[in-house]
């Protein structure tokens, strides 16, 4: 298989598992080095080892992304190590099952922080860097509930629609400048996250890998979005 993204290098946060990791090896299989950015440091050294055994290079940085410094500092140690990044997916998130009538307003703005507010903090962290080189994928993984909202995931749906949002009006903004923005809307995808999840036959949980090979689509043929798996996400 020929590689595409040689000499190409790139960050994933919530790398150390899920979509995360599946991202950052079919990066790596593609010919990517790879940052990864996460908070569990054994994990992460685990996913390192992986990438490395494709013969790419990994580095481990270690960063919570709802501490702004933190994700700044780890995205510049990034740029450090690579001295150019290519690609940043912005992955890291979390899953809240809760009735809205039971939700309190602390664990909605708990999501929010991390979902929304860290990921945009990792978009403005390498947005600079893509500015003076004049370009660079942004990969933002959003989720079909932040198409359709779907109980009971009020807080989760709440945090993915403003990441669609959002993501939206900078995909338009960031374009002249030779910057590509894509999103990725996955259905339920089968990670730890929502291994308690019954999900009904017709949309069923998806591979992480299956996320992976749209991350990777997206970037080398410059998508806006990504249905993942597309009929399931249609119906």
């Amino acid at each position: 298989m020929k590689q595409k993204l040689i000499e190409k290098n790139a960050i994933v946060t919530g790398a150390s598992s899920g979509i995360g990791r599946a991202t950052a090896l079919a990066l790596a299989k593609q010919g990517a080095n790879v940052a990864l950015i996460a908070r569990n440091e054994a994990r992460l050294n685990a996913v390192a080892a992986e990438v490395r055994a494709l013969g790419v290079q990994a580095e481990v940085l270690l960063a919570d992304i709802r501490d702004e410094a933190q994700l700044k500092a780890a995205v510049d140690g990034a740029v450090e190590r690579f001295g150019v990044i290519h690609i940043c997916h912005c992955n890291a998130g979390i899953y809240l099952r809760c009735p809205a009538a039971e939700l309190t307003q602390a664990q909605i703005r708990g999501m929010m922080e991390n979902n929304f507010f860290g990921n945009l903090s990792t978009a403005y962290a390498i947005l600079p860097h893509f500015r003076a080189q004049g370009g660079g994928h942004l990969i933002v993984t959003v989720s079909m509930d932040g198409k359709k909202g779907v109980p009971p995931d009020a807080a989760y749906v709440a945090t993915k629609f403003a990441l669609n949002g959002f993501f939206q009006v900078m995909r338009q903004e960031l374009r002249r400048e030779g910057i590509h923005v894509g999103m990725i809307f996955p259905s339920r995808t089968d990670t730890p996250q929502i291994a308690h999840v019954a999900c009904p036959k017709i949309t069923p949980k998806a591979s992480p890998d299956k996320m992976a090979n749209a991350v990777v689509k997206c970037i080398l043929r410059n998508k806006r979005e990504m249905l993942v798996p597309y009929l399931p996400c249609k119906l």
